[in-house]
């Protein structure tokens, strides 16, 4: 091994040799265990959510597939239907010509081309985050075996009459031309204004007045709405009103959404133009108006003078025509909750056009079959409910059934080129064909088609694809072989449905409703199965002060620049490139140079890993901190510091392969049988916490075990054997510290592949291992582990002699080197007992003369102690210390104790917290008062003698 850890040298080089070897492939054996990705975008690169979400599935695969799993991780990409269109026609606007120049199938083409120019960016970056995921087996949305996937399902539901298209209204993006998902709206706070409008009552001198933060929306208005309580407008409703800049006019009705407390009590109605308005326009039957073009200009629906106007300009000569009618009542600031478009940053405009939908709310056709609430709702609702899918943490399960039993149609339908196009046909009558080709589509025509038939210029929302991903991706609903679009075997139905169900399901909370959900309803319609047992539901990461990461406030991180590390100019420069305005490129680029004056530290993958590992509770958010990462960093120095110490112990005359043989019979020393002890109680605290998906806890165990126990205290407790005259304890402790190394280089392994691979390498041989690589080793089990509790309560009193002695050492900085007189005093015949066996220990680690006890009754030299239960361990000060700064560090102990012991009381004295926690942790609580007490009056009698 070399004497430094040097991560990127061991990153390089062995992430190629495990996917070039085939390790990261299903092994046929044992049961199976799937995790699906959830598909990042084709579009997309690597960011601190993609490194924190693959490294909590990474973990799970790895750990399974050493525990004999027959794992399969399947990956692939989505082909982000708005967003890849969008970078290709910004490609062509450099060229000065658009998609309609090239036509749809030439279009299509030249995104296919950037595709395989540019489309594997991110799934190279999880490379680099040690993503043991079956690459062979890689998936592509718009690949054949999807698309065919995707037809049969469009297919299957339209016969089965749960596939419709209709009139209504959508999120409309006015700049890309089309609907868009909720996913894809971002409801953005922004200040505008409130308008009160005079709304004049028909043949009579009263007026209703509505408050409305879009004015122009005015002109679609069908009606003013009271709540059907409110005594003010009780002998209006059923009146008509003029609406203002119009010949129309509209009625009063009477709807429970009104709150009639808030602002005047009065609604205006614009079905086709809100949400809310439209729901209401359904129950009264009022027909909706549109305004406005696809265009977002006002159509011919509207007076003349507005028309072909954009809508915020028609909102200034609106608002300039109601107050020269007098009919503006007041103006006055307000912030609102703007919808803007993810994809164009466009305010998104509530539009009514002919789209397809999936019913998901009738529960029985006109013609009596199934309706896809009974169809495709309630088997997902059934699944969780029943608990054959279960949530964590669990409350997440509230949040899927409650968005189910409220759901509404889902609008499938995308005005793009790029996708999945839908297989309809219509002939020159309007009516609709639908098939696998136009062959098919007219072959299932119940009725011959009047003249030719034209294929339906629509796409597939890129959420009907990715809803079929847990089967799809294994090859349904081919018989065979499935390939991908480079021609390369990717999948067999027959063969690999053993992974349907998979294990868990990692993902975040924001994308339940428009994926895990629509995973679930399409899994279980078209196999009877649910996807995945599991959801385990990850939080989203933020940076050190809890903020969201945004370009604009300069606190992103790359996950690749903390893994390579960056200095500080070029840091600036990446923080700053694509933001446009001058203001906000000054105010990221004085927070960057604020938060990292010296650059981001390269930090390697496994000390990312471990980072995240450590912040995965369950908790909704996490707060990224560099400096918590760099604390890993040292994690990562100190099991290689260790390593290189453990082999520097190895005896050169070892076996002809270098193997260190194992001793007959159960470890010599106490101090073999307690660090066995603490390794079976570490990894059986592993294995508890994935199962539980506790990353955090798991994390921390295995920290504590090899920073504390491992490198701190067995490397030490084994000097004294390693570097003694018994010859057998010496050949045990070697070998001891080979098994325990070795197998925390498994347990670590899923979390820190990298650095326990290389580690490794070294280690096998002295073990004879035969395995080619860490990834084939089995999980090392604590139930092959033998507990020595005896052992373990002695080594524990040890260390805490220890501990003791280099405490006063620490805090009378006493110089390690020297050689110090040690007496011991009280304690009990168990006490007298150990310090004889471990005198020679004692005197080796601790640097002291031997031990010496003072009987009671004997004059007692000042000393600094420190109290291990009943036995007082002390350090004469006498040509030591300063007697004073011995009387201060005595005081503040004691302050410290009694403030330890107040907590106790306070604790046991709370009837609530007696009655209701645990039986173990009261027990627990009362033992530590007794033993704060025990502590603190020998603090004061060394005090007390110190005068």
């Amino acid at each position: 091994m070399e004497k430094s850890f040097e991560p990127a040298q061991i990153e390089s080089k062995w992430y190629e040799r495990w996917e070039a070897s085939g390790a990261f492939q299903p092994s046929g054996k044992g049961e199976p265990y799937c995790i699906l990705l959830p598909p990042p975008n084709v579009t997309g690169t690597l960011h601190m959510g993609h490194a924190f979400q693959q490294t909590v599935m990474d973990m799970l695969v790895r750990y399974q597939r050493m525990r004999g799993m027959n794992t399969l991780w399947q990956v692939g990409t989505d082909h982000a239907g708005i967003a890849t269109q969008k970078i290709v026609e910004n490609q062509l606007a450099v060229e000065d010509k658009t998609r309609h120049d090239l036509g749809r199938d030439a279009f299509v083409e030249r995104v296919w081309k950037w595709k395989e120019e540019s489309g594997s960016t991110i799934t190279n970056q999880m490379r680099r985050i040690g993503a043991a995921a079956d690459w062979s087996r890689e998936r592509f949305t718009m690949d054949p075996g999807l698309s065919a996937a995707v037809q049969k399902v469009f297919i299957d539901w339209y016969r089965a009459g749960l596939i419709y298209r209709g009139n209504r209204l959508v999120n409309w993006d006015p700049v890309l031309g089309t609907a868009v998902s909720d996913l894809e709206v971002n409801n953005v706070e922004r200040d505008g204004h409130m308008w009160s409008i005079r709304y004049p009552v028909v043949g009579s001198d009263e007026s209703m007045v509505v408050a409305t933060t879009r004015p122009e929306t005015m002109l679609g208005d069908v009606a003013v709405a009271v709540h059907p309580e409110d005594e003010r407008y009780a002998h209006l409703v059923g009146k008509m009103l003029m609406l203002p800049l119009t010949d129309r006019l509209v009625p009063v009705i009477a709807d429970d959404y009104v709150d009639k407390d808030f602002g005047t009590g009065c609604v205006k109605i614009t079905p086709a133009h809100d949400f809310n308005d439209y729901a209401i326009g359904q129950r009264h039957k009022l027909a909706p108006i549109t305004i406005f073009t696809l265009a977002a200009k006002v159509n011919d629906n509207a007076p003349e003078k507005y028309r072909g106007l954009d809508r915020y300009d028609a909102r200034k000569r609106v608002l300039a025509d109601l107050e020269a009618a007098g009919l503006l009542v007041e103006t006055k600031p307000h912030k609102l909750q703007v919808p803007v478009s993810d994809r164009s940053d466009a305010v998104i405009e509530p539009m009514l056009t002919d789209q397809w939908f999936v019913d998901l709310t009738s529960d029985t056709l006109a013609d009596g079959r199934p309706g896809g609430r009974q169809a495709i709702t309630q088997p997902a609702l059934d699944a969780v409910r029943s608990g054959e899918i279960t949530f964590v943490p669990e409350n997440w399960a509230t949040t899927y059934t409650q968005w189910l039993d409220n759901i509404q149609d889902w609008c499938i339908s995308r005005q793009l080129w790029w996708g999945h196009r839908i297989p309809a046909w219509y002939d020159e009558a309007g009516n609709i064909f639908v098939g696998e080709d136009e062959a098919d589509a007219r072959k299932s025509a119940t009725a011959a088609p009047v003249g030719a038939l034209r294929q339906d210029d629509d796409v597939l929302d890129t959420w009907f694809s990715s809803a079929l991903w847990p089967f799809s991706t294994l090859g349904w609903p081919a018989n065979g072989p499935v390939k991908n679009e480079r021609g390369e075997v990717v999948a067999n139905w027959e063969q690999d449905k053993i992974f349907l169900p998979s294990a868990v399901l990692v993902t975040g909370f924001d994308i339940i409703f428009f994926w895990v959900a629509r995973m679930v309803m399409a899994t279980k319609y078209f196999t009877g199965q649910v996807p995945f047992r599991e959801v385990y539901i990850n939080a989203i990461v933020r940076d050190a002060e809890g903020q969201k990461m945004s370009k604009s406030k300069g606190n992103t991180l790359d996950p690749l620049d903390l893994i390579d590390g960056i200095e500080l100019e070029p840091l600036v420069a990446k923080s700053t490139k694509s933001l446009l305005i001058p203001q906000v490129r000054e105010k990221v680029e004085k927070r960057v140079r604020k938060d990292y004056p010296d650059g981001i530290p390269a930090i390697g993958t496994d000390a990312l890993r471990f980072t995240f590992a450590a912040l995965a509770s369950y908790s909704r958010t996490i707060n990224f901190d560099i400096k918590r990462a760099e604390g890993y960093k040292a994690f990562c120095n100190k099991l290689w510091n260790a390593a290189r110490f453990v082999l520097m112990n190895m005896p050169d005359e070892s076996g002809p392969e270098g193997e260190v043989a194992a001793p007959a019979g159960a470890p010599v020393t106490e101090a073999e049988r307690w660090i066995l002890t603490r390794l079976k109680q570490t990894l059986g605290e592993v294995e508890k916490h994935f199962i539980s998906y506790r990353f955090d806890h798991l994390a921390q165990a295995l920290y504590e075990f090899t920073w504390n126990e491992l490198c701190d205290w067995f490397l030490e407790l084994a000097k004294p054997a390693l570097n003694g005259e018994d010859a057998v304890a010496a050949a045990s402790t070697r070998h001891t510290l080979l098994v325990v190394l070795e197998s925390v280089l498994r347990a670590l392994h899923p979390v820190i592949p990298f650095i326990t691979e290389e580690i490794w390498q070294s280690v096998a041989p002295k073990l004879a291992l035969t395995e080619n690589s860490l990834m084939q080793r089995p999980w090392p089990c604590a139930d092959e582990i033998a507990a020595d509790d005896a052992a373990t309560a002695e080594i524990e009193w040890f260390k805490n002699v220890l501990s003791g002695i280099r405490k006063i050492r620490s805090e009378m900085n006493i110089s390690p080197a020297r050689t110090i007189p040690l007496l011991l005093a009280d304690g009990d015949a168990s006490d007298r007992a150990r310090v004889a066996k471990f005198a020679a220990q004692i005197a080796f680690l601790a640097r002291t003369e031997a031990p010496k006890w003072i009987e009671a009754g004997t004059d007692e030299p000042a000393a600094a102690a420190a109290v291990v239960g009943t036995l007082r361990v002390m350090i004469p000060l006498a040509g030591l210390i300063d007697l004073g700064a011995e009387k201060t560090r005595l005081a503040k102990e004691i302050s410290r104790i009694e403030v330890e012991i107040k907590k106790c009381k306070g604790k046991l004295g709370n009837a609530s917290f007696v009655a209701n926690a645990p039986a173990e942790v009261v027990v627990q609580e009362r033992q530590r008062i007794t033993d704060w007490y025990t502590t603190l009056m020998a603090l004061r009698e060394q005090a007390q003698k110190l005068g």
